[in-house]
């Protein structure tokens, strides 16, 4: 598969992504949600730090969460330019086209993010309790590198009490898929699957 396939998927997938989110970000107040069925809603959240809204202070104490904030981001960029190095490396070599389309996937994934994260604090204001205006007069609701990553898929597929036999977790409310995400997120998850479940097809072994 040619470079130019492969930037012709990020296109498609950081146009979907980015979309999206500038809906939900103009169309809903932090926290609203559609339902769509009662397995899968576009609900409004915001995640300022790691997979699953964790965050570099959560691990380490002594560092504030703006600093941590912009280390996260900053790394993210970093990270970028190597995936992006990396896809250009193997497509140059000729790498098999499932390992191609799996490093394609994460990096428009990956660049998703890092949009949210480097420029929303500044394109847009705040979600709190009103729907947010693109490139409002007031200014934005953060700094460069400061802003939040929107999420809206929410799949509650199945909600109740886990059985009391089960060990730690019985008796307890679990809800099965709870994390909420978007484009991006699916992006990236698709690329990594893909290169563990066609591990063989991606990386081929040499014949001696």
């Amino acid at each position: 598969m040619s470079l130019k396939k492969s930037i012709l998927i990020i296109i498609l997938i950081l146009l979907v992504d980015q979309i999206s989110k500038f809906y939900i970000k103009t169309h809903f107040a932090l926290g609203d949600e559609f339902r769509v069925f009662h397995w899968f809603r576009i609900y409004f959240v915001e995640n300022d730090g790691m997979a699953w809204g964790t965050k570099i202070s959560d691990f380490l104490s002594f560092v504030s969460d703006r600093a941590a904030k912009i280390a996260l981001t900053v790394f993210r960029i970093v990270a970028i330019f190597g995936i992006g190095y990396w896809l250009y490396d193997a497509t140059k070599k000729k790498s098999p086209m499932i390992f191609l389309i799996a490093i394609a996937l994460i990096f428009a994934g990956a660049l998703g993010n890092i949009i949210d994260s480097v420029f929303y604090g500044l394109l847009f204001n705040d979600s709190h309790g009103q729907i947010a205006t693109f490139l409002p007069s007031t200014g934005g609701y953060d700094g460069l590198l400061h802003g939040k990553v929107v999420d809206m898929l929410y799949f509650p597929i199945w909600k109740g009490y886990l059985p009391e036999w089960l060990p730690v977790f019985g008796g307890k409310f679990f809800t099965f898929f709870e994390p909420v995400f978007n484009v991006a997120d699916m992006s990236i998850s698709t690329g990594f699957i893909m290169l563990l479940v066609f591990n063989k097809k991606a990386f081929p072994k040499k014949e001696e």
